[in-house]
């Protein structure tokens, strides 16, 4: 995968078929690849299907999608074994926020895939370059950083590693604009440039509620009516989960000092269990 395309790749592989992997799987199928997503277990492979496809489905009723459900079911697939990666052309690593856990899970993808098919991580904080020291051919690999949800966002963040091949860099983007996203460029760095914004206003956004400057409605208000931003930080928050950007944030303050330092009140209540939507209750009450 080293010439610069206008098209999707034939074949993608997306490892987690959770919300992000799904969301990548569905935008994959509709730009007209073949899918193939691998899970833990045949439960979580069945209920990473099940989101894919009803994904797929509710693009075809908006009319955003041009073929038929048949032609997209044809054309994906899911397992629990990665040996099923061996056909693909770019390989998408999408399990949780956790550097050991992607560092199995990618050396795992990297033994299973040919030696011309790119490799890439949805990491949205952790450095490409440590990843890529556990590899064996570190410029097949980059990060392509989706955003939440995928169906809806434009934006895609590829991190360039400083062994990531220049040819796989514009092989990337050329498959982002195929999404009919677009691309930015950036060199590896802790929390790449999204991340590392989005959290800083995020961190900021908690301590005000801590502090009691204003509730969490007027804090988002600030943000969506002020500086029309889509969603507030705080809601933004609870749609990520809590428990995710609170490893993002210790991650951050880890490698870039005191200013990403979780607030106490994001540490309470993701040991309460309160994650944002996924449990019910965040900063926000969610339907279940």
């Amino acid at each position: 995968m080293t010439q610069r395309s206008s098209s999707a790749p034939a074949h993608v592989g997306v490892l987690g078929g959770g919300r992000m992997g799904a969301g990548i799987a569905h935008a994959f199928l509709l730009a007209g690849s073949r899918v193939t997503v691998i899970e833990r277990d045949e439960i979580a492979a069945d209920a990473a299907a099940a989101r894919v496809l009803s994904s797929v489905d509710a693009s075809i009723s908006r009319g955003t999608a041009h073929e038929a459900g048949d032609a997209y079911r044809a054309r994906f697939e899911t397992g629990t074994d990665t040996a099923l990666f061996a056909p693909c052309d770019l390989v998408v690593e999408a399990v949780p926020e956790d550097l050991a856990l992607k560092i199995d899970a990618l050396t795992r993808v990297e033994a299973a895939i040919g030696p011309d098919a790119a490799l890439a991580s949805n990491t949205s904080s952790i450095s490409i370059d440590e990843l890529a020291a556990t590899l064996d051919r570190p410029e097949r690999f980059l990060g392509m950083h989706f955003f939440n949800p995928v169906p809806a966002s434009t934006l895609v963040e590829i991190v360039r590693g400083a062994a990531t091949a220049p040819t796989q860099v514009d092989s990337a983007c050329g498959w982002i604009h195929a999404l009919d996203k677009t691309p930015i460029v950036v060199t590896d760095a802790p929390g790449f440039a999204s991340s590392r914004l989005g959290v800083a206003i995020g961190l900021e956004a908690i301590r005000m509620l801590e502090e009691g400057v204003a509730s969490a409605e007027d804090i988002d208000a600030a943000m969506t009516l002020g500086y029309k931003h889509p969603v507030g930080p705080l809601r933004l928050t609870d749609i990520v989960g809590l428990d995710v950007r609170l490893g993002i944030a210790e991650y951050l303050a880890a490698h870039l000092g005191e200013r990403f330092e979780p607030p106490t009140l994001l540490r309470r209540l993701v040991a309460e269990g309160h994650l944002g939507r996924k449990s019910g209750r965040g900063f926000y009450e969610w339907d279940a």
